[in-house]
């Protein structure tokens, strides 16, 4: 395990907790977004994330060195978290009949986004206390770096 490690890891989640946090944040704002440039309602979006692995041998696999897998026989170290991808969601928009709204279909039902409110709040809460995890992670190794180098200093 090399000195910076820990702060990698960290920092990483932190990453990709800020994009988990941003993609919440417009799937909030968008709640209500009946219309959108592709046409139709906005389509609530999803972060997946991907462990980002470094390996242990002298070979390398790219100009970083890193790589990722899931496989847990492979001769690697964790170093990190990172963003797979960011998906929109499959799931049907939610018809509401309102004859006066001006994207209403003919029958007068209006499609909005399948987004409930309460439960994107409680993904952006989640990903608040992820983010802030990982910071405090970042600072307590910090702390202890610094404490080493006193003693070191003596």
């Amino acid at each position: 395990m090399g000195f910076f490690d820990g702060y990698n890891v960290a920092t990483s989640g932190m990453s990709a907790q800020r994009t988990r946090i941003n993609v919440v944040s417009a799937n909030i704002a968008n709640a209500k977004t009946t219309h959108t440039a592709e046409g139709g309602p906005y389509k609530k979006q999803e972060v997946v994330f991907e462990d980002v692995l470094l390996a242990n041998t002298n070979k390398k696999t790219n100009s970083n060195d890193i790589e990722t897998t899931n496989n847990v026989n492979s001769d690697i170290a964790l170093r990190g978290v990172g963003v797979k991808s960011i998906v929109q969601s499959d799931a049907k928009p939610v018809m509401r009949y309102e004859p006066s709204h001006p994207d209403a279909n003919e029958d007068g039902y209006v499609a909005y986004p399948d987004i409930n409110p309460v439960v994107e709040m409680v993904d952006l809460i989640e990903a608040m206390r992820s983010y802030e995890a990982n910071v405090t992670s970042f600072n307590t190794h910090k702390n202890i770096d610094s404490k080493t180098l006193d003693i070191l200093n003596m």
